[in-house]
């Protein structure tokens, strides 16, 4: 049965997920230049960077310039990612700039708990708690879930749906005993293992125990299933996507060098158009910036739709001969 959303939400993640990967060094000016042009697209939602230890992500040794640097505009959240204490207490020191939400953070791979965070599934779960009551402390609302490796791991090989289902069992336990309650849940293909029947199995299992839950799919293009996934998605109602221009990004500890990273945030729109489904987003102004990011890094990105445009364009020109 198709159940296609009449409108989804974007979240654009190309600045955090590109410049953590790129070979660098990317200065500071040009992050804050791809942020900007961004935010003329009609998206709502940008992460802008990413608060970790430059030890192992040298490529945000900057989030602080980038944070102050970027322009916002009136209704666009903007907002960053942190794992821990420190990053979190970086973030708050741009609370006027960034909209700052706390998570529930969970991988359903301990394999990739240990290459991405240096983490058992007990001190996994330790952290988790140490976050909420962090966030809550500080008046920041904690109310979705985020499950990573949530299809599949480099590491450890197929996730079973089972543990995905614990993981997110866990986040709502923790969030009980913080007295807090989860409205969100967001799954993520952090290797790009997903494929569209796996996307309907995991959706259907996550909606059968929970359907009061908004979902939200954070999917990779390692293997070129992306848009195909997110498609399954489409047909199932999910009405909430991550995704990146021009498809930039990738997990730096998913041991998958030179692979692709994200959907494609114009692929997306581009499907989202062709099925009559709103998005907001300006997809030729988009394309546009998607030539600017690579531009920005030096190379050329995954994206189809900045090679082939719009197929509204092409509709107008054949429209007037």
């Amino acid at each position: 049965m198709t159940d296609y959303p009449e409108a989804i939400a974007i979240t654009e993640e190309g600045p955090r997920e590109g410049f953590q990967i790129e070979r660098g060094p990317i200065p500071s000016a040009e992050k804050v230049r791809l942020v900007d042009a961004l935010s003329t697209t009609g998206l709502t939602a940008i992460q802008v960077c990413s608060f970790v230890a430059p030890k192992l992500v040298p490529g945000w040794a900057d989030a602080e310039a980038v944070a102050a640097g970027f322009a916002p505009r009136p209704g666009i959240a903007y907002s960053a990612l942190w794992f821990n204490e420190a990053g979190f207490d970086r973030a708050r020191a741009f609370a006027d700039r960034l909209t700052l939400r706390g998570g529930l953070s969970m991988v359903a791979s301990e394999a990739f708990m240990q290459k991405n965070l240096n983490r058992d599934r007990a001190k996994g779960l330790a952290a988790a708690r140490r976050q909420t009551a962090l966030h809550l402390a500080a008046g920041i609302p904690v109310s979705r879930i985020g499950v990573m490796a949530a299809f599949g791991c480099n590491f450890s090989g197929d996730v079973p749906v089972a543990a995905v289902l614990e993981a997110v069992q866990d986040g709502l336990d923790i969030a009980a005993e913080a007295g807090t309650r989860i409205t969100g849940l967001s799954l993520a293909d952090t290797m790009g293992w997903a494929s569209p029947a796996q996307v309907e199995r995991l959706v259907g299992a996550v909606r059968a125990r929970w359907p009061e839950l908004a979902l939200r799919l954070h999917l990779h293009d390692t293997r070129g299933l992306g848009i195909a996934n997110a498609h399954a998605a489409l047909r199932l109602g999910v009405a909430q996507f991550d995704s990146t221009v021009g498809g930039l990004g990738g997990c730096p500890f998913a041991g998958e060098d030179g692979a692709p990273g994200n959907i494609a945030t114009e692929e997306l729109v581009l499907l989202c158009e062709e099925l009559g489904i709103a998005t907001g987003v300006d997809l030729d102004a988009l394309i546009e910036v998607g030539h600017l990011a690579e531009r920005i890094i030096g190379r050329r990105l995954p994206s189809a739709a900045l090679r082939g445009g719009s197929l509204r364009r092409l509709r107008q020109r054949a429209a007037a001969g």
